[in-house]
């Protein structure tokens, strides 16, 4: 016989399980908040330069608060850091579609040549040159470009072997092509930047392909 002053059992209430996707929801949504930050930011540094892109100016272009986009990283230049790494990550996918996609023939020459000029144009490569003009009297930033310039400039001689294998037999010969190369299509662009447009840019091309072709070994 029970006893009816026997206290009742307090029962628990039920643990409601989380739903399964609610971590990888909220990560997703952290991941896709922290790329907004990096592409506005990289749009800032395009239309307003370097000096001007303040965390505050980065939000507005987000779309976020200045508080939210703090909560994400603890200062301006943690955002810039994050954000060369974005650009760095980009131009290299960029610039490997394009030299992957030559076709086996043709003049693969120039058009390798021409596949560097649309990546010197392209507004990421606008941003990374803005970037590394302000680094010129930035120690802090020239910190956080120099590894990222260099990260890029070895996977650009690395795709470029692979494009021209025959380019192992004299290694000297395509360093000197890559720096004729980047270095004219780079001065192409200053004069681009700071409307000194009164050059033949074909006349261009054409000597440099004829200049790449004398260094390409032969067979």
């Amino acid at each position: 016989m029970t006893n009816g002053n026997t206290a009742k059992q307090k029962t628990k209430p039920a643990r409601v399980p989380k739903k399964p996707g609610d971590h990888g929801w909220q990560s997703h949504k952290s991941s896709t908040t922290r790329e907004l930050i990096f592409k506005s930011t990289v749009q800032c540094i395009v239309e307003y330069g370097y000096a001007n892109t303040t965390t505050t100016r980065i939000a507005e272009k987000a779309g976020l608060s200045r508080g939210a986009t703090l909560h994400h990283f603890s200062s301006h230049m943690d955002i810039i850091r994050a954000s060369v790494e974005y650009l760095h990550q980009k131009r290299l996918k960029a610039f490997r579609k394009a030299v992957e996609n030559l076709p086996e023939g043709g003049n693969r020459v120039r058009m390798a040549a021409e596949s560097y000029r649309n990546h010197v144009m392209h507004p990421l490569f606008v941003a990374f040159f803005e970037l590394s003009v302000a680094a010129r009297s930035d120690t802090e930033l020239a910190a956080v470009l120099r590894p990222a310039q260099e990260a890029f400039d070895n996977a650009l001689y690395e795709t470029t072997m692979e494009l021209f294998p025959e380019w192992k037999q004299d290694p000297q010969a395509l360093e000197l092509a890559m720096d004729l190369s980047q270095k004219l299509m780079e001065g192409m662009l200053i004069c681009d930047l700071t409307h000194s447009q009164n050059f033949d840019r074909e006349a261009l091309l054409d000597f440099l392909e004829a200049s790449l072709r004398s260094l390409l070994p032969q067979n």
